[in-house]
């Protein structure tokens, strides 16, 4: 080698070692600027208000387990720990329930904040505050002082949280705001926004018929529950109706017909477009994917190994980082009728209390029970008036100013009608929106009249000041199925299942929430199932179902009861729904449970992680049933099927490779069954709605939802069930390659736990606050639900959000489990580190007692009174 050659490569060297260097001193840098806003959890720290000392043991896995002598002092003390841990998270809910996203993340949050401000989420939360109770009144403003105590030590907003170190080189000089009682209040805003009822469906019905689909066409794509394939949760012997009239469509058809398709109206499909456009922006808080809402279940003692009843539940929930759930423990160190709380369980950092959990007598689970709690109007809008029974009555307006981080400030009119807020304005109020092709209500005329526009107005139980809040803390201190049933009395929004069991054997079940009552429905179609026209009286709500008329039952003959968001029951009365999400994770579940005459926790644990689809063999068995004799390579995909144990599992296995491809097959068949009909927004994203209606289809070879409506031939039912294989033996070989022995549905089916923020930052603080991706098992219909999105790919974006197993025997042998861990902070060790235990489905032991508590203390830190002398 030449001497300048030489030198050459010695500094190619230096220069690369020089960039290495440099690369670490940022990295370094970037560590520790982000390192430092880690709490500290071990010592003493003096807080004003405090009567006496608290004491907050963490374990292993970080969770705080909190012992005072008083409610006031066990909620600071929680407030204190959820700002330690997750205030960021906290913060970013507040603005986005708020309608302030836009002030803390800039421009990219402007759309979310106008509706959000539109729906005036958090004046409802203001409103509410006043008429709970002042037991509630004074725990939050104890919780809030617990954070506002944390953020005074800590200094500037860059100390807090390392968010705020990234968007304060963008939008400097951001100042945290104190927190208040309604901060969290309106934290169930969104809540139950993003677990209520059936808005989407509403408006794409709508959608469908404005493109000239009939009602029968319509009812094709929203098959009817079937409760003899798919049992409800209860049996006519476990509860039977008391008797709420109302819900049955008894209006004429308002113009519509049921064979042929309406004609289009452009007026109101202009409308529904922007209605859509608007519900679409608000940013998931809680996260809504087809079937969110979960697995719960309940065994009494005659079915449990251990004589007592054993409680499970996992809720579905979107999955990012951090996960949604803060897990905690509150204990009164003497329970008394002074200070009630012996609680542990899944909290939301930026509420005080447990949402599902135990405490010393009783626990408690929830699902998504789903009902129609929201109606879109559609409002004949005139000047600043809108037609009601003949009159022209004036809107009710409002302004609202949102500040925008870096950019312009908006200001928007919010209009609203006696149903609500006018959500087809917040579309022209949005820059840059996207127009929404939409369809016209049946319920619509074919013009409106002279001087007249159409708009759509939300009517929503949410938008309703209720009692919610109190209903937290007098289920964390119920101790019977009576205290419980009283406590979930003023459980308004979301409306849920809730399960129950107690340690002297008894299990239960009752159906909370504040669903309204109606007198009709649109073109002979069920209340709620398309949107109504609001200048007839005939289709407003007349009240709401009383408490005790809605489903519940105590200590039912089967022994157990199982919630899944399938069916309540098969009678009509009261009206819930029609939009149940079909059972086909209730009904696995129900089949696991009866294999054996008892069930143990370990069993209970087992069906939380079994990965089989019961619509599975149903397809399997068409895809096989298509002969492929003639094209090899296709068909060595579909022999993957042969044999297949139905489990959607990951790794290098028979069970994999079949998984692989029967997705890959399902994803393909939607989309050559239903690209060609349906508008994009509208076409299946393969949750459990889609295997009913195509379960309806294969009986139908000649359906005319088979043929392809671009191709000159017209297409059967073995036609696209061929194309499917062919297309997804491609795409395999694409993403996976063309050895079929090669093939992992881990390789499809990934997890990746994103961060809000991740999607703005640099490479190197993407990846510290990412996690994945990450082999997942499971699909939308199994009970380890783990869903993706079939318009988008095959990634799980939602699914078990946590895990537990409550032992009633024994409340020390329950465990528990979250997706990703208790720290918001990214270099914390509590981060993340629950989110493999989690993907292999083996959780941790939850400790309860005050000895369980003491043996798993890691780190103990002291909170004490501060003297004001």
């Amino acid at each position: 080698m030449s001497r300048a050659a030489l030198i050459a490569r010695r500094t190619t060297v230096s220069v690369v070692v020089l960039l290495l260097v440099a690369a670490l001193i940022v990295a370094g840098v970037v560590y520790g600027a982000v390192r430092r806003t880690d709490p500290t959890v071990t010592g003493t720290v003096r807080l004003a208000g405090l009567s006496g000392e608290v004491d907050v043991r963490r374990d292993g896995q970080g969770v705080a387990h909190i012992y005072a002598d008083t409610p006031e002092d066990l909620f600071r003390a929680q407030g204190y720990v959820a700002a330690q841990d997750r205030f960021f998270e906290m913060d970013l809910r507040r603005h986005a329930t708020a309608g302030r996203l836009a002030e803390l993340v800039g421009e990219a949050g402007v759309a979310s904040d106008i509706s959000v401000r539109t729906m005036g989420w958090r004046r409802v939360a203001e409103q509410e505050l006043p008429t709970l109770s002042a037991d509630t009144r004074r725990y939050l403003a104890a919780y809030a002082d617990g954070v506002n105590t944390y953020l005074d030590t800590t200094g500037d907003a860059t100390r807090v949280a390392p968010e705020y170190l990234m968007l304060s080189v963008r939008f400097p000089g951001y100042r945290i705001e104190p927190w208040g009682p309604v901060d969290s209040l309106a934290w169930l805003k969104a809540m139950a926004w993003d677990l209520h009822g059936n808005y989407a469906d509403e408006l794409a019905r709508a959608r469908l018929m404005a493109q000239g689909r009939s009602l029968d066409e319509v009812r094709e794509l929203y098959p009817s529950y079937d409760a003899k394939a798919q049992p409800p949760i209860l049996s006519p012997s476990a509860w039977s109706p008391s008797g709420v009239h109302g819900g049955r469509s008894k209006a004429p058809a308002a113009g519509i017909r049921q064979g042929a398709g309406p004609a289009p109206d452009p007026e109101s499909d202009a409308a529904l477009g922007r209605a859509a456009q608007a519900v679409s922006a608000i940013a998931p808080l809680v996260g809504r994917g087809e079937g969110i809402g979960s697995n719960s279940w309940v065994v009494g003692p005659s079915r449990s190994s251990t004589g007592k009843p054993l409680l499970a539940n996992d809720p579905h929930l979107a999955l990012a980082q951090p996960g949604i759930w803060h897990q905690t423990a509150l204990h009164c160190r003497t329970v008394s009728q002074a200070c009630p709380y012996d609680v542990s369980g899944f909290s939301f950092a930026g509420f005080p209390g447990v949402v599902i959990g135990h405490n010393q007598r009783i626990a408690w689970g929830f699902t998504n029970l789903d009902p129609d709690v929201s109606d879109f109007y559609l409002e004949r809008v005139k000047a600043g008036t809108v037609l009601k029974d003949g009159r022209y009555q004036p809107l009710t307006t409002r302004t609202e100013r949102i500040r925008v981080a870096g950019g312009a400030d908006r200001t928007i009119t919010v209009r609203s009608t006696s149903h609500g807020p006018l959500m087809s304005d917040v579309d022209a109020a949005v820059k840059d929106a996207a127009a929404v092709p939409t369809a016209a209500t049946t319920a619509s005329p074919a013009t409106p009249a002279e001087g007249e526009s159409l708009a759509i107005a939300l009517r929503w139980t949410g938008l309703e000041v209720t009692q919610t809040a109190d209903a937290i803390f007098r289920m964390n201190r119920a101790t019977s199925f009576e205290t419980f049933r009283a406590a979930l009395s003023s459980f308004a929004a979301p409306s849920q299942n809730a399960i129950y069991a107690d340690v002297d054997g008894h299990i239960g079940y009752q159906a909370p929430g504040r669903v309204p009552v109606r007198r009709s429905g649109t073109a002979g179609a069920p209340p709620g199932y398309l949107p109504a026209p609001g200048w007839d009286s005939r289709y407003d709500w007349t009240g709401y179902v009383p408490f005790d008329q809605m489903p519940r039952t105590l200590d039912p003959p089967e022994g157990f009861v199982v919630t899944a968001n399938q069916a309540v029951t098969t009678a009509t009365t009261p009206f819930l729904t029609t939009d149940w999400t079909h059972g086909w994770r209730s009904t696995r579940i129900r089949q696991l449970l009866t294999a054996q005459p008892t069930v143990s926790p370990q069993r209970m644990r087992d069906i939380q992680g079994d990965v089989n689809d019961g619509f599975q063999p149903v397809l399997t068995a068409a895809l096989r049933g298509v002969d492929l004799s003639g094209d090899s390579f296709t068909r060595e995909g579909q022999a993957t099927l042969e044999g297949w144990d139905g489990r959607f599992v990951t790794g290098d296995s028979h069970s994999s490779r079949a998984a692989a491809y029967y997705t890959a097959a399902w994803s393909a068949l939607l989309h050559r069954t239903f690209d060609d009909d349906l508008p994009t927004g509208l076409r299946p994203d393969g949750g459990s709605r889609w295997p009913a209606v195509v379960r309806q289809l294969l009986a139908d070879p000649r359906s005319p939802w088979w043929d392809n409506q671009k191709t000159l031939r017209i297409e059967t039912r073995d036609d696209i069930l061929r194309q499917a294989q062919v297309d997804a033996r491609l795409e395999l070989t694409r993403l996976t390659g063309k050895d079929v022995k090669a093939w992992d549905y881990g390789r499809l089916h990934t997890l990746t736990l994103r961060h809000p923020l991740s999607a703005a930052a640099p490479g190197m603080l993407r990846s510290l606050l990412d996690r994945g991706p990450e082999p997942a098992p499971g699909n939308p219909l199994t009970p380890n639900s783990l869903g993706y999105d079939l318009q988008v790919g095959y990634a799980t974006d939602w699914g078990p959000s946590m895990r537990m197993v409550v032992d009633l025997g024994t409340l020390d042998a329950s465990t528990w489990v979250q997706s990703t861990g208790v720290s918001g902070h990214p270099t914390s060790n509590h981060y993340d580190d629950q989110t493999g235990r989690w993907l292999r489905n083996e959780p941790f032991a939850w400790p309860f007692s005050r000895q369980a508590v003491e043996g798993a203390t890691r780190d103990q830190l002291t909170l004490a009174p501060r003297d004001n002398g």
